[in-house]
């Protein structure tokens, strides 16, 4: 899926309908890979998608790592793994614990660590539409 858009609002619109989509699928477990250069609304994507869950207060884990919410009918893992620089930095964040839990991972900067990407994540990939202040073009690859 590719969406071309042109504002915060529609980026949050976005992850709360992939929310809505793995919920309808039954899928209440999944990690979600987010790449995409600073600024280009991450963690607005991440706000999105636990607005479907009814948890608000999302901000970016830039300096925590992770930030867990929990949620009356799911949990999200959100992570910055920005600067994490391989396997031994997640292990000393629990990154596999988290993994193994019911909920949705989220990992900002995953692709600093493709090894460690589950072989079923979903990626999300987000860039800076040319010529638009606030423009962007998200894709999401398909599961």
């Amino acid at each position: 899926m590719k969406f071309t858009i042109n504002s915060p609002k529609q980026t949050e619109q976005i992850g709360f309908d992939l929310a809505k989509r793995l919920d309808e699928r039954g899928i209440k477990q999944a990690f979600i890979a987010l790449d995409g250069e600073m600024g280009v609304g991450k963690t607005v994507f991440t706000r999105g998608f636990a607005s479907y869950f009814d948890i608000s207060g999302v901000r970016s884990p830039t300096y925590t790592i992770v930030n867990e919410y929990r949620g009356a009918r799911a949990d999200i893992f959100h992570f910055d793994l920005y600067r994490i620089e391989d396997g031994d930095d997640l292990c000393s964040i629990g990154y596999d614990d988290y993994l193994r839990r019911q909920g949705y991972a989220i990992a900002e900067w995953s692709l600093r660590v493709p090894e460690d990407i589950p072989e079923d994540a979903i990626f999300v990939t987000i860039n800076r539409a040319e010529g638009e202040e606030d423009g962007r073009i998200i894709e999401i690859s398909d599961f």
